[in-house]
């Protein structure tokens, strides 16, 4: 029998951080200027939760620096790994990309560099790319049950 909605965890993820889990648990996070990587294997029910801002380091605004995009790519490396080993009979990676873009000109070019850093890794790495969820104007709530590939969001 299911666990009913209410019963299920919610792990909330930080920006800048990720979540792996391979039980029935929903990953929940907010985007404001950010993108959100939601990685699973529906078939193992597990899956991972990645949150990146897209903010900007630099002294210059449309600069993305070799550092911050390092930082990025350490971080999806990790997570990735973490949910490889959580979930070691994995074959069927699938990843979707949810982004909230700011209405600030200066920094959707950065959240354009990530996202696009994202897609080429995740490709490399043989995950399978699902379509993608992006949207500007007010931060979006975001829902992410890995077990069954289940994202939803709202503003």
């Amino acid at each position: 029998m299911e666990r009913r909605a209410a019963d299920r965890r919610e792990i909330h993820v930080a920006p800048d951080r990720f979540e792996v889990t391979a039980e029935d648990a929903i990953l929940t996070t907010e985007l404001k200027s950010a993108v959100a990587v939601c990685m699973y294997d529906a078939a193992e029910e597990a899956g991972a939760l990645l949150h990146l801002r897209c903010i900007i380091r630099a002294a210059k605004p449309l600069d993305v620096t070799d550092t911050t995009l390092a930082t990025e790519l350490l971080l999806l490396d990790r997570c990735l790994e973490a949910l490889r080993e959580a979930a070691p009979a994995a074959r069927q990676l699938q990843a979707r990309i949810v982004a909230h873009l700011s209405e600030s000109a200066h920094a959707r070019p950065v959240c354009e560099t990530v996202m696009n850093v994202v897609r080429h890794y995740l490709t490399d790495a043989g995950v399978q790319m699902l379509p993608e969820d992006v949207a500007a104007g007010p931060v979006r709530t975001l829902r992410f049950r890995p077990g069954m590939g289940w994202v939803h969001t709202r503003a």
